[in-house]
């Protein structure tokens, strides 16, 4: 089968040639023909599966009849990141049709979103906090919604989303067309799913183990070791980009800061960081400008990038689900890929977890001349931040008292 075969528009389908799409995806091909008779659809898919095409071209295609400048589609999405990769492809796939299309989110300035809407959009594309926020102040019309699309479901749920998308659900009409995509269906997702589709269609492709496209790899090391085995690796394996996962937001600029002094292409993108610095890194990371990009669990979706070779998890997330999700960074749309996780002692019981899934036990590798014994300093400081000085004086102290607790905290 190829993209012709679904005989979308003719502008549209010059737009699918543009992006050079040949062949679909298995999931395209499961869902399309639902989505393009107006089914409710839910799919269950891993991310790289080429989902997103699976709704941005149906509504493409519908919006091509019917008025203009009046909002018709909804996408929400769980991510700022996310948000404008959809958005990219939408754009992308109907740049020959005129079709307007806007990312709403927040952490940005809200005066470009409300001039935006002013001037007409066709699509939204909506983080549920900000979206919410212009209903609020009714600057969004969401009455002539034609189609909702709930991606990422079950992350929405993870960060607690649930609640906004059933605020943002009341102001839509009853009658429309629902897709809901989700990597994995965990209860509260499956009721949601219950609430909001109408006899849908279910595409399953895969399941909710990882992808057989990426081979995994564990490394045991000791945390204090972690810096010094990334370094190694990176310096003896081939690698086009990598992707790096750290627990904490304060990890993830330590280590792309390392990374830098050691002369590697790096950036870091975690959630300090403004939007305009978090775009620019994952731009840079896209574009080739950065070799390695160390990231937290806010990069595991919405990272649209198909060279990265290697996903390396500097410290191992804590459920499969999320194993799943960063790993399905690399190894996408058919492409190879390679998972490397570092692994202490104490993160046993989520190997074990994540071996049961995959239903394999997964291959423990060690660096040829990389010294494991390397004891850790007397008080591993690699990570901590410097504690606050102390005041020398306060109200109400004497003079004298404050004198001995300067020469206290000095020494």
């Amino acid at each position: 089968m190829e993209f012709k075969d679904f005989q979308f528009h003719p502008l549209i389908a010059a737009g699918v040639k543009a992006a050079g799409y040949d062949k679909p995806t298995p999931i395209q091909v499961q869902a399309l023909p639902s989505v393009m008779q107006g089914r409710d659809v839910m799919g269950l898919a891993q991310t790289g599966t080429g989902k997103t095409a699976v709704f941005a071209l149906p509504i493409l295609h519908r919006l091509m009849q019917g008025g203009r400048r009046k909002v018709r589609a909804l996408v929400i999405a769980p991510t700022r990141e996310l948000a404008e990769q959809i958005h990219e492809h939408i754009t992308g796939l109907g740049s020959k049709t005129g079709l307007r299309s806007a990312t709403i989110y927040g952490g940005v300035n809200i005066n470009p979103q409300f001039e935006k809407l002013r001037r007409g959009v066709e699509i939204i594309v909506a983080c549920p906090g900000r979206l919410l926020d212009h209903i609020g102040q009714g600057t969004i019309d969401l009455s002539q919604i034609e189609v909702l699309v709930l991606d990422e479901a079950d992350h929405m749920f993870y960060i607690g989303f649930l609640p906004d998308i059933r605020r943002i659900l009341k102001h839509l009409p009853r009658k429309r067309q629902t897709l809901l995509f989700s990597a994995t269906m965990p209860e509260e997702i499956r009721r949601l799913a219950r609430d909001v589709l109408n006899d849908p269609v279910t595409v399953q492709v895969g399941h909710t183990a990882p992808a057989d496209t990426v081979s995994h790899a564990l490394y045991p090391v000791e945390q204090h070791l972690k810096t010094s085995l990334l370094m190694k690796l990176l310096r003896h394996t081939d690698t086009e980009s990598v992707l790096v996962f750290t627990r904490t937001k304060h990890r993830a600029k330590r280590v792309g800061e390392q990374l830098q002094k050691a002369g590697y292409r790096a950036s870091s993108l975690q959630g300090n960081l403004s939007q305009n610095r978090r775009q620019a890194a994952l731009d840079g990371f896209r574009d080739g400008k950065y070799q390695v990009l160390v990231a937290t669990d806010i990069a595991a979706r919405g990272i649209d990038v198909s060279n990265i070779s290697h996903v390396i998890n500097y410290d191992i997330p804590d459920t499969v689900d999320a194993y799943t999700h960063r790993i399905g960074r690399t190894g996408r749309a058919a492409k190879t890929g390679d998972a490397f996780t570092f692994i202490t002692r104490e993160d046993g019981e989520t190997v074990r977890n994540i071996e049961r899934v995959m239903g394999e036990k997964i291959e423990r590798r060690f660096m040829e001349g990389f010294d494991y014994k390397k004891p850790a300093p007397a008080r591993d400081r690699e990570f901590v931040r410097p504690p606050r000085a102390r005041a020398p004086f306060r109200s109400g102290m004497t003079i004298e008292r404050a004198q001995r607790r300067a020469v206290h905290t000095n020494r």
